[in-house]
This record gives structure tokens, sequence and C-alpha cells, in this order.
């Protein structure tokens, strides 16, 4: 498979394809991490508070791309993942005491990665069009990665997964914490680049570009799913 020059780092510039991957769906999981409400509703959370500073014009470019481009393209994958049975996990920033104590120091810093969401709240909850059914796992975190504060390694393993498919927010943050865990642990990754978002297009874009090759394949969701199609239709391990 062909790499995207965008994405494409210092260290691997003479480099054109991947090196082959075996995807076998019954050893495939869907991770869906922090699309949760507080960070995606225009009408609650985080919204809120960018409104009375004032900075709302300055996060537009976040807003149009989870509306318009990273939500929906994480629907087609969950969608598709549900259709052919494929195992299906959420991520999000919950933390499971009511004053929060049990966070990690990084969400209790002060700035933009101070959050506070008890597992409870309506702003914790994935937003409607990612909402879990009842029998799909969700892992609350209270550090960046879904690694870090949970047993997601574990079950992915007792559940005999090999590859993790990523999507999410945000890119330079708790997805690129994500895919540099789950690589570290043995697992295959792919992290679908346009159903991510970063603050910015530079972020998002930088943060792809040093994971790629290393820790993961960057690859866009119609690319995924190609991919994942030729796995359904082995019925069994493909490389790929």
């Amino acid at each position: 498979m062909k790499i995207n020059p965008r994405y494409l780092s210092f260290y691997y510039q003479d480099m054109e394809d991947y090196q082959d991957m075996e995807i076998d769906l019954k050893k495939t999981a869907l991770c869906i991490i922090d699309y949760q409400k507080e960070f995606c509703d225009d009408h609650m959370g985080e919204a809120l508070e960018i409104k009375k500073n004032g900075q709302w014009e300055r996060w537009q470019y976040f807003r149009n791309r989870i509306h318009n481009t990273a939500i929906p393209n994480t629907q087609k994958l969950l969608f598709w993942a549900r259709k052919e049975g494929m195992t299906v996990t959420f991520g999000r920033i919950a933390c499971l005491s009511p004053d929060g104590e049990d966070r990690s120091p990084v969400q209790k810093r002060e700035g933009w990665n101070n959050i506070f969401l008890y597992r409870g709240s309506e702003e914790a909850a994935m937003v409607d069009e990612l909402k879990p059914l009842p029998e799909e796992m969700v892992f609350d975190k209270t550090t960046d990665s879904i690694m870090g504060s949970t047993s997601y390694a574990g079950v992915l393993r007792n559940m005999g997964i090999t590859t993790v498919i990523v999507a999410g927010i945000v890119t330079d943050q708790c997805v690129a914490c994500s895919v540099r865990d789950l690589a570290d642990a043995g697992f295959q990754v792919i992290c679908v680049e346009d159903a991510c978002a970063a603050a910015s297009e530079e972020g998002h874009d930088a943060e792809l570009k040093i994971m790629n090759v290393i820790y993961c394949r960057v690859c866009r969701t119609e690319e995924t799913l190609e991919l994942l199609e030729k796995a359904a239709a082995a019925g069994g391990p493909v490389t790929v």
C-alpha cells in the first residue's frame, strides 16, 4: 500500500510503500476516542466556555472539522464495523470519583487539558451520532491514552485482538498517546486521518507525520474500509 507523502517524516522520506500487514477481521477492533458532548456539542460544555471568552471564531476550524469531516467518517467506520460484526470499543475521558481526585496530574493541570468530567454527566457521554450500543465496551479513562488508566490492553489480548483501528479527538493529544501506547504494546494500528481532528490543521498533520510508519499506518476512511473489505471477503487473515 502506498504511503501518502503528506504524512512522511524525515526518517522515512525514501519509503514509498508500507510493509505488509496481516489483518483478520475477527482479530480487529475499532477504537473511537473522546467524541464526547463536552468537546463536540456546540450547546454545552467546552463550547459555552469558548463563546463566553470570545474565542468562538478562533475555534471554527476545529468545530467545522469535527462536525463536517471527522464525526461523519467515524460514523462510516462504526456502521461498517457493526454490519460486519467487528469488535467496537470506545474510550472517553471520565473520572470515577465525583470530586475528580482520581484524574491524572495532566488532567488536573491548569490549561486546556484541565478536564473534569464525571462519568455520570451528560457532558461525558459520547455524541448521539456515535452513541455506543449496550453490548459495546466503553472504557472510562483519566489519562490521555486509553491504555494508561484502563484495562483496555488486557481486554483486547483476552479477545485475541491484534489490530486496532483508531479514530478520535484530538489527534495531537489523546489519539497520539493511544496510538503510541498501542503500538508499544504490540498491536498493529491504523490511524484514520480524516476520522480524527486537532485544534489546527498544522497540529493534526504534524502529529500524523511523526506517528506514521513507526507507530501506525495513516489511512483515509475509504482506504481503511477497502482494507477491511478485503479482510471480510477473505474470511480469515489477509495480507495488505
